[in-house]
Parts: C-alpha cells; sequence; structure tokens
C-alpha cells in the first residue's frame, strides 16, 4: 500500500467524537522542540521566519487535533508576532494550548522560546494565534467538543480569548468596509 493511500484509509476510520462532555485545555497542550541546523538559516544566518512558521502551523495543529479528534485544516495565522531571532545551534520549542472553541473550530494560542543549551538562556522569540476547523470524512467543517475549564486559570484564558476575539471581529468588519470602500473607488 502506497503511502497515500495509508493516510486516505486511516481517515476513513476515524472515531465517534463524544460532543457532549467537553475537554480541558490541558487535555490537548503540546510543546514540540527541534534544533535548528544549517538548512533552516535565512540569508543573514538566522534561523528562517518560514521554518518558525512551519513549526507553529504543525505544533498548532496537533492541539486542534487532538482536542476536536478529527483532521484539521489552517483557517486564519492571527498577528504572528516576530520578537527575537532564533539561531542555527538552538533549540526552538513552540508551546500550544487551546484558547478558544467554537462550533467546528478552534483557536490555539502560541509562544515559541528559543534556547542555548550550552548556556540555559531561554528566550521567547514569537507569538501567534492560529485558528483550524476540523474536517468530517468528506473533508467538510464538523462540529467538536467544547472547551471545559478544569480550573480558574484555565476559565480566565477562556474569557481571555472571547474577549479578544469579539475585538478581532469589530477590526474585521472595518477592514471588510474599508475594503469594499476601496473596490468602489478603484483605490
Amino acid at each position: 500500500m502506497d503511502p497515500l493511500e495509508r493516510i486516505q484509509s486511516r481517515r476513513r476510520a476515524l472515531p465517534e467524537v463524544d460532543l457532549t462532555h467537553g475537554r480541558s485545555i490541558a487535555y490537548s497542550r503540546y510543546t514540540t522542540s527541534r534544533i535548528m541546523e544549517l538548512m533552516d538559516a535565512n540569508g543573514h544566518g538566522n534561523v528562517h521566519g518560514g521554518v518558525i512558521l512551519r513549526m507553529v502551523d504543525e505544533s498548532a495543529a496537533l492541539v486542534a487535533m487532538k482536542h476536536g479528534g478529527r483532521p484539521v485544516v489552517t483557517a486564519r495565522i492571527e498577528r504572528f508576532d516576530f520578537l527575537a531571532p532564533a539561531y542555527i545551534g538552538n533549540v526552538v520549542s513552540v508551546h500550544s494550548a487551546m484558547n478558544y472553541v467554537g462550533r467546528t473550530s478552534m483557536e490555539v494560542g502560541v509562544e515559541v522560546t528559543a534556547e542555548d543549551v550550552l548556556t540555559g538562556e531561554v528566550r521567547k522569540i514569537a507569538s501567534s494565534y492560529v485558528t483550524y476547523v476540523a474536517l468530517d470524512d468528506n473533508n467538510r467543517p464538523t462540529p467538536v467538543p467544547p472547551l471545559a475549564p478544569a480550573n480558574e486559570e484555565e476559565a480566565a484564558r477562556i474569557e481571555r480569548a472571547r474577549h479578544r476575539r469579539m475585538h478581532m471581529a469589530k477590526i474585521d468588519e472595518e477592514l471588510a468596509k474599508v475594503q469594499r470602500d476601496t473596490e468602489i473607488t478603484g483605490l
């Protein structure tokens, strides 16, 4: 069986997901790490931003897949902030945790650190919010279990995400209006 057929056969045998029981943030939290090598370098000798973006997308997708129990697709990468460079030889770690769950979509918060393993110095180098949509067997959006806080800290995280999402919805509406106005005036 070729590898693509094996992937497709696994997708057809997805287990049922219980949508009546929520899952906590801790349930699906992930950290992935990798040492940065020469093939990860950009023209300045630092780690290429695209390498970091790929690591973020892969790590955050693991959180969404575990929470939703389904394959996911990236719907949005929101405000990706590069705060400092990562260097060749650093161990880059992507810390990902669920922030918010809608009916079929999930927002994952991400913090990226770079560690110099020889000195022990750990620096925060990037952060972002990534939204995924869960897919059914026909690659259509499908419902996911709700997010149920396990403690006060998780409840506060979910509330902050809900509040931020409300603000982002207003900004999205304003941007859509500007785009419509721009299309009308031809600028």
